[in-house]
C-alpha cells in the first residue's frame, strides 16, 4: 500500500513539474531577481500554491511541433505590433469613434488547454478582449474595437479561429491536429482554409 502511494506521489509530482517550473520562472520575473535566492523562494512559493489551492491536474498533449511553436511565436509578436499601431490609429482619428462590438467565436477543435492558449492570445493582441468564457460549448466572448460592419466581425472571428488553428497546429494533441488537417484538405478541395 505505501509503495503505491509512493508511486502516485512521485507521478502527480511529475505531471506537475512543468507547472512548477513556470511558478518559478513567474516568481523570478516578477522580482527581476535571478538569484538562487529568489529561485528557493518562488519553489516554496510554487509547491505551496499547488497544495494549497488543487486545481485538477491539466492533461497536456504531449506533442509540440517546434517549426510551428516557433512561427506562431513570430506571428503572435507581429499581430501584437501591428495591434498595438491599429488601435494607436483609432484612437487618434478625430473624425470618426472607433467602432465597438462583442462577438462570440465557436472554437472547433478546442480543448480546455486549446481554448485558454486561444483565450490568452486573443486577449494580448491590443484591439480585442475575451470577456467570457463558455466552457461547456467551446464558445468565447470577444469586445473588440474597429468593427463597422457586419464584414469587420466576420473579419474579426476568423481572425481568432485563424489563432485557434495556429495553436493546435503548435501543440494541440494529436486528435486535434488530425481533425485540423481532414478540415484542411476539404477546405482546399473547396478552396478556402489558411
Amino acid at each position: 500500500m505505501m509503495e503505491r502511494t509512493r508511486r502516485h506521489l512521485w507521478r502527480d509530482i511529475g505531471s506537475q513539474l512543468p507547472f512548477l517550473a513556470w511558478l518559478v520562472v513567474l516568481w523570478m520575473l516578477l522580482w527581476a531577481q535571478f538569484t538562487v535566492l529568489s529561485f528557493l523562494t518562488g519553489l516554496v512559493v510554487a509547491i505551496f500554491v499547488t497544495r494549497v489551492f488543487r486545481l485538477p491536474t491539466v492533461a497536456l498533449s504531449g506533442r509540440i511541433n517546434v517549426w510551428y511553436a516557433a512561427l506562431f511565436v513570430v506571428q503572435f509578436l507581429f499581430a501584437v505590433l501591428k495591434g498595438a499601431l491599429y488601435v494607436t490609429v483609432q484612437v487618434f482619428d478625430f473624425r470618426r469613434q472607433p467602432g465597438a462590438a462583442i462577438i462570440a467565436v465557436p472554437l472547433r477543435y478546442a480543448d480546455d488547454l486549446v481554448m485558454t492558449h486561444v483565450a490568452v492570445t486573443s486577449s494580448l493582441v491590443p484591439g480585442s478582449l475575451v470577456v467570457e468564457a463558455d466552457r461547456d460549448r467551446r464558445i468565447l466572448y470577444l469586445h473588440v474595437i474597429g468593427v463597422r460592419t457586419a464584414a469587420d466581425v466576420e473579419k474579426q472571428r476568423e481572425g481568432v479561429l485563424v489563432w485557434e488553428r495556429r495553436i493546435v497546429r503548435a501543440l494541440g494533441s494529436p486528435a486535434q491536429y488530425r481533425a485540423l488537417r481532414a478540415d484542411e484538405r476539404a477546405a482546399s478541395k473547396k478552396g478556402g482554409i489558411r
